[in-house]
């Protein structure tokens, strides 16, 4: 397996496939590189090399105590950019990894590293009610998720993709066990500790000024039915502070659109990418 070794002695799990143009794949939480599956074998299969890793604490990267949060996983990014010495590359965010995309692309993007971005029923600005965001999730929320997380992870990690992750839940949906099982195996694998951090992570760190400093062209993707990022909070507010965003709407669908609806999702992407 690849890995690379940050400054702390975190390992990062990646894949790194093909060549040309690299595009870098940030998944979300609670998840693993491998929830980009059916993206890199499109991408790979249209001449571009694909680069997907674990964030730390998560899949098969280290299990890691402390550093989850998103300054160090911005600079887990860019270690392993380094690393593989990335230039003119689009990082693709989906979710929690979208505000990973944010932050690294705000902080490490320059120098010809970053040519594009892309988030997907991502997090930012910020998720969690305030004053400053009243049309936030409230806090309770979250408190509900990291209960139900350290009570039954493994049967919490049943409920979210059966459910609304994939709007499972809605009238006449093509439930996927596999779908399901596949997301608790990712789940599963990486460490409770770091997931329960992540969830912190994705829901109060504000990146409103991130996105304002980001130059790059970034396609906002977001599903009108997510029921785990509404889009109200998120895309539409994203898409106005960023200087060279375009949003695409996507209606009826749900968080985990990449999966349900890779036919639509991998062409907008390409479309966009090649632009």
């Amino acid at each position: 397996m690849s890995k690379i070794t940050v400054k702390d002695g975190t390992e990062i799990f990646y894949k790194d496939w093909g060549t040309g143009q690299p595009l870098v794949f940030h998944h979300g939480w609670p998840l693993s590189a491998d929830d980009w599956d059916n993206q890199m074998m499109f991408f790979l299969s249209k001449g571009y090399r694909v680069i997907a890793h674990d964030r730390r604490g998560h899949g098969r990267s280290s299990q890691t105590f402390d550093g989850n949060e998103m300054d160090t996983y911005a600079a887990d990014v860019a270690a392993l950019a380094d690393h593989l010495g990335l230039k003119g590359a689009v990082h693709i965010g989906h979710s929690t990894g979208g505000g990973e995309v944010a932050r690294y692309v705000a902080r490490y993007g320059g120098g010809g590293r970053v040519a594009k971005a892309v988030l997907i029923g991502a997090v930012p600005p910020v998720m969690v009610k305030s004053d400053k965001n009243p049309g936030g999730l409230p806090l309770e929320v979250f408190d509900g998720f990291r209960a139900a997380l350290v009570a039954n992870r493994a049967q919490f990690y049943r409920d979210v993709p059966s459910g609304p992750f994939y709007g499972f839940n809605r009238p006449g949906a093509k439930v996927s066990e596999g779908v399901i099982g596949n997301w608790w195996r990712q789940g599963m694998i990486g460490g409770i500790k770091a997931q329960y951090d992540c969830i912190k992570a994705f829901s109060e760190t504000d990146f409103t000024e991130d996105l304002k400093k980001i130059e790059c062209p970034v396609f906002v993707m977001h599903g009108d039915d997510d029921q785990i990022v509404p889009i109200a909070d998120s895309a539409l507010l994203s898409s106005k502070l960023l200087k060279n965003g375009t949003l695409k709407v996507y209606p009826g669908l749900p968080h985990g659109m990449c999966t349900t609806h890779p036919d639509i999702i991998n062409e907008d992407l390409l479309k966009f990418i090649r632009g």
